[in-house]
């Protein structure tokens, strides 16, 4: 069995996936070191000691540990994983434009996870050169192993949502930094995506930049990929904002936990519940106090979000909007609930409906905990990643 080497220290639901996919790699069998990135010199010795070549990897999220940290770099600028031949696999938990730069300065025997299959195809078409692993969708964490979640009777909150807020209009000042037709150009982008959410973030830039521009290359394209991605940003928090505005001010109490929240305009901010920031494991505990758990996905048409199968493993009826991935999954009305984002009107009298039938919440909690619990945590995941590691051999690494 390899050595697998994770990192924390850095973005804090980062570390919480890489403390919750260590704990199941040792399960497995294999020995694990965690790096830890806020005592960095320590953990460079110990990393020392742990390492073997051709029988130690690192397992990383959005290039933690790869990302131009001096500690991994000697004075010639030769990375530590490049030097004692320690393969790199990296998992991409956002859309990989936000990540050009990183990859073009990727380790020498480099892998990549993603977790939309609509990313598998866009570094297919933009990194050719890059080895990539394939789809490997988010997981989630089961707070009671025992499977013992608390009744929805005695739940405290009918409505939480977990995630962070920024008005849309915080990105303003990207869309209009240049001119009125530049301005033009970007909301027109933005309105296209608010119109149809179906469509990709890669597909609607390319058809508005040809549209614009004529022929592109893919280097051409690619460029201007990563210089708009905070249009993916200011829709996100467009629909995320919409959806709580809409229950908040149909009358159903919501609870928010992340930050921004207290900048939400809403006609009943009454009904809003602003609980602040909180790490991975609070966010859990609200979750399983909470009778349904919303979840507005960050524009992964083809993925998950590890809101949804968290819910689903904490005893709440999880609540969202669709993915290709999620139908393919997930059966409406029978293990989880979705929605539509172009269809919000609706969404008051769906909740309601819920609420009014708690056996039948209660039902699509049951199948969709068992529906996670089977497919669905990090134990799952782990034993792909475990199976793909033991199955590298170290000469046909390139």
């Amino acid at each position: 069995m390899k050595r697998i080497v994770l990192f924390t220290g850095g973005v804090e639901t980062l570390d919480f996936f890489s403390l919750q996919l260590g704990q199941a790699l040792e399960q497995i069998g294999h020995e694990v070191m965690i790096f830890d990135l806020l005592n960095e010199e320590q953990s460079y010795y110990d990393l020392i000691s742990f390492s073997i070549t051709d029988q130690t990897v690192m397992i990383c999220f959005n290039f933690t540990g790869i990302c131009g940290e001096e500690i991994f770099q000697d004075e010639e600028g030769n990375l530590f994983w490049d030097i004692h031949r320690i393969p790199c696999y990296n998992i991409i938990v956002d859309h990989p434009f936000y990540y050009h730069e990183h990859l073009r300065r990727r380790p020498r025997y480099y892998h990549q996870f993603c977790i939309d299959r609509d990313h598998v195809s866009y570094m297919q078409r933009y990194f050719p050169e890059i080895r990539l692993e394939g789809f490997l969708p988010s997981a989630g964490t089961i707070l009671e192993s025992n499977g013992c979640y608390l009744p929805l009777k005695e739940r405290k909150m009918d409505i939480i949502f977990a995630g962070n807020y920024s008005p849309p209009e915080t990105f303003d000042k990207h869309i209009t930094r240049i001119d009125e037709e530049y301005t033009y150009f970007y909301r027109s982008i933005i309105d296209a995506l608010i119109t149809d959410p179906c469509m990709t973030m890669e597909s609607t830039f390319e058809h508005f930049l040809t549209k614009e521009m004529g022929e592109l290359t893919v280097e051409e394209l690619k460029l201007c990929m990563e210089n708009m991605i905070f249009i993916d940003l200011y829709v996100r928090f467009y629909f995320r904002g919409q959806v709580i505005r809409t229950l908040v001010d149909a009358g159903f109490q919501v609870h928010v936990f992340g930050k921004g929240w207290q900048q939400l305009k809403c006609l009943h901010p009454e009904n809003l519940f602003v609980g602040g920031s909180m790490d991975s494991f609070g966010c859990l505990q609200q979750i399983s106090q909470a009778k349904i758990s919303l979840n507005v996905m960050p524009w992964f048409k083809d993925g998950a979000h590890d809101r949804i199968f968290n819910s689903m493993l904490n005893g709440a009826l999880c609540l969202s909007d669709e993915s290709r991935y999620l139908r393919e999954e997930l059966r409406d009305g029978v293990e989880l609930q979705f929605f539509s984002l172009t269809e919000l009107e609706k969404l008051p009298e769906l909740v309601a409906s819920l609420l009014n039938h708690p056996d039948k919440m209660e039902d699509i909690i049951e199948a969709g905990y068992r529906k996670a619990a089977e497919g669905h945590t990090w134990a799952h995941r782990a034993k792909v990643l475990s199976q793909r590691i033991e199955q590298q051999e170290p000469t046909l690494i390139i």
